[in-house]
């Protein structure tokens, strides 16, 4: 019966699932056994969900369909070259965005901070840590989930577009539930799950959106959402005018765009058959 349902309907479901069940025990193991106790349980956890999901473990009936999804595959020094250079673009681009986007409506503080109160750890670097590991889950799992068991199976049956749009969407969707998803940061998290669906399809591997997702998601806990590297003080344009830091940003931003698109292209034209 399972078999008969549509491919999308399958992927989209399995992809939530295996995506946001194991990302989600992370603050259960946060709140519950405190860091750093926390953070080496959710350590052994991932090693042994990276291991299930690429083809590891029972059932064995499963073991092949996992280990596509994951898109396992040995990697060259020149796709790492290449993939490495993507994921670090695309983690720049996103905070760049960010930056521009609150130089044009003014930063809304509260609700980023809302939810991501981190002072009953007694500790900043045990507090950065908890950052760490939280971007390191939320990379792993949602790239997992999305990238991989929910955008594998519609690539194959409907296409690359159709599939990087529907885990983009789902991605997006699942995002607007937080306090600081604002009406301008649909696009954002939108575009953001484009390049990464993008970035899996080209290079065939999953490794490199966890690499970016991670990177991206340590800026965002640290400084976005919890202020432990500092806090955005700038103001809107409509404040300061055109003035040449806003340049700069947009500039930037145009940059690591580029460069991670550029990047991709060149991974794209190294993907086996």
């Amino acid at each position: 019966m399972w078999n008969r349902i549509p491919v999308i309907v399958r992927a989209v479901v399995t992809g939530i699932l295996v995506g946001l069940i194991a990302a989600n025990l992370w603050p259960v193991f946060l709140f519950k056994l405190g860091m750093p106790t926390a953070a080496a349980v959710e350590a052994v956890f991932l090693a042994v969900y990276v291991w299930w999901v690429r083809g590891g473990g029972p059932p064995r009936s499963w073991k092949t369909a996992r280990a596509k999804n994951f898109r396992s595959r040995k990697l060259s020094a020149r796709d790492w070259t290449w993939g490495l250079i993507a994921a670090v673009g695309i983690a720049a681009s996103v905070h760049a965005a960010i930056v521009v986007l609150f130089r044009l409506v003014p930063f809304p503080a509260a609700a980023f901070h809302r939810g991501y109160d981190l002072s009953f750890i007694p500790t900043r670097e045990m507090q950065l840590l908890a950052c760490v590991v939280s971007a390191a889950s939320a990379g792993i799992c949602e790239e997992t989930g999305f990238r991989g068991y929910m955008q594998v199976p519609i690539e194959k049956r409907h296409g690359a577009f159709v599939a990087i749009f529907i885990s983009s969407l789902f991605f997006m969707a699942i995002h607007l539930t937080k306090d600081w998803s604002l009406i301008g940061m649909v696009p954002i998290v939108f575009v953001a799950g484009v390049l990464y669906g993008t970035l899996a399809w080209a290079s065939k591997s999953l490794v490199f959106g966890m690499i970016g997702h991670t990177i991206m998601d340590i800026g965002l806990f640290a400084y976005w959402w919890t202020q432990i590297l500092g806090t955005f003080s700038q103001r809107p344009i409509s404040e300061t005018g055109m003035d040449q830091n806003f340049c700069i940003e947009c500039t930037a931003l145009g940059a690591a765009l580029v460069i991670a698109l550029g990047a991709i292209v060149r991974l794209r034209s190294l993907r086996p058959v």
